[in-house]
């Protein structure tokens, strides 16, 4: 999973805890704020109705009798009670006092929040309620709640969005660090040092260091191909002059039999390190870039002649050859001997490593604006533990004496003359089914 994408996880996860947090922690604190809002009001009442009475007198409101007075909903009301004196004849009077109690009205129970005061005026002494029905306070409290809840989830939605807005401005130097110096650079010289654009210093030391570390890959690559041209070229000289004395030592007619055997097996295995230094050779010419890619090549005409080149060696082990290429596919701008070497050591390979009897299959087909084509054997398949290391130059995975004769070169040489037409050369093996080769034209 990428960067960003791991980034906008952990803050959608986050905010959602934080929703589910609030989902808990916010109906009680509703629930307190809406019942101090309902007691902050009970108390200015209060203030204003014993303000009136102050202003009018009690007996504005109190003739002799209780003075009560309802909304038309019945969910707030006002008494005035005239209490009985006291033995002392004075009032006691009490600080106010909040309680839920329900009460009767118009033949209706209701819970009310109710605030009761008692106090004197003109000698006499009074209880004052003022009360709030409790499905108002509810009410409000439902709406807070509502409330609260959607500007949580609101805000959280808000701030996902800008959290990945942000994440997305704050890493795209490194997506375009990924993209233009990491993917696809498979060879040195592919590599751009052109500085990354960017005001995070994590970037800018990590842009740095890329390019310092390429820098020296690429030195380091230019002298092992500068060196492996060199010795490749200074080997064939003195192979030749051995090839050149053993031919002449056996035209000798007083050289003996045995010593004529042992001349031919050297020169069998002279003629094997030949074959050795020349493909260290080409594959040196290849990455040294020194083929032209000025050909539009058929690839089932270059099938074809590999096909024929290799009918001995296919009827030996009596392995059948099948080709399926659905169109044909023509490669532009192509080197055809390259081409023509690829698909050798492709099917000489399946050749060499194939079960006796079995079969070679070449599948063409479109795919994706592009082209792939693929060679399938019957072998015995690779063990996953051998295919990262697969196209390492001189790493063979057979031994004994049923090993084929090689130094495991075809497949490195055929890898570089995949990318030196950018066509990605992969494999994929089942160990007792067999192994397939795909080459990916575009």
């Amino acid at each position: 999973m990428r960067l960003e994408a791991k980034l906008a996880l952990f803050n959608a996860l986050s905010k959602l805890l934080l929703v589910l947090l609030g989902a808990v922690v916010i109906p009680p604190i509703v629930s307190r704020v809406a019942v101090a809002h309902t007691d902050q009001r009970l108390h200015e009442k209060r203030e204003e109705v014993l303000q009136l009475i102050e202003r009018d007198g009690i007996s504005a409101f109190v003739q002799g009798e209780e003075y009560a007075d309802y909304n038309i909903l019945k969910q707030e009301y006002i008494t005035l009670t005239p209490l009985p004196p006291t033995p002392s004849g004075r009032h006691a009077p009490h600080p106010p006092r909040i309680f839920d109690e329900p009460r009767q009205v118009d033949n209706q129970i209701e819970d009310f929040r109710i605030l009761s005061q008692q106090f004197a005026t003109n000698g006499r002494n009074y209880r004052l309620e003022i009360g709030s029905s409790l499905a108002t306070v509810e009410l409000l409290t439902d709406t807070l709640r509502r409330m609260a809840l959607w500007v949580l989830v609101i805000g959280a939605l808000l701030t996902i969005a800008t959290d990945a807005a942000f994440a997305h401005y704050l890493l795209r130097p490194l997506q375009r660090l990924i993209a233009s110096k990491l993917q696809g650079v498979h060879h040195p010289s592919a590599f751009s040092y052109e500085p990354l654009e960017t005001t995070t210093t994590d970037f800018r030391r990590l842009d740095d260091s890329l390019n310092e570390t390429m820098r020296r890959v690429q030195t380091a690559f230019e002298k092992e191909r500068e060196f492996m041209s060199n010795v490749s070229h200074e080997l064939l000289t003195p192979v030749s002059i051995l090839q050149s004395r053993f031919e002449n030592m056996l035209q000798d007619p007083a050289l003996g039999h045995a010593h004529s055997l042992k001349i031919v097996e050297s020169q069998k295995t002279l003629y094997r390190l030949r074959n050795t230094v020349k493909t260290l050779l080409l594959i040196a010419n290849i990455e040294n870039e020194q083929y032209l890619r000025d050909e539009a090549v058929s690839v089932a005409a270059v099938l074809a002649d590999v096909t024929t080149e290799l009918d001995d060696r296919l009827a030996q082990r009596e392995v059948k050859l099948l080709e399926d290429l659905q169109p044909d596919y023509v490669v532009q701008q192509a080197n055809r001997t390259l081409l023509f070497t690829l698909l050798f050591n492709l099917i000489s390979n399946a050749i060499k490593y194939n079960r006796w009897g079995g079969s070679i299959t070449v599948l063409g087909r479109p795919e994706a604006g592009g082209y792939r084509l693929s060679v399938t054997d019957t072998g015995p398949g690779i063990d996953s533990q051998h295919l990262p290391h697969l196209f390492d130059r001189f790493r063979r995975f057979q031994a004994g004496a049923s090993a084929p004769e090689g130094y495991g070169l075809g497949l490195p040489i055929a890898k570089t003359i995949a990318e030196f037409h950018k066509a990605p050369l992969t494999v994929h093996s089942t160990v007792g089914q067999g192994t397939t080769f795909s080459l990916l034209f575009t």
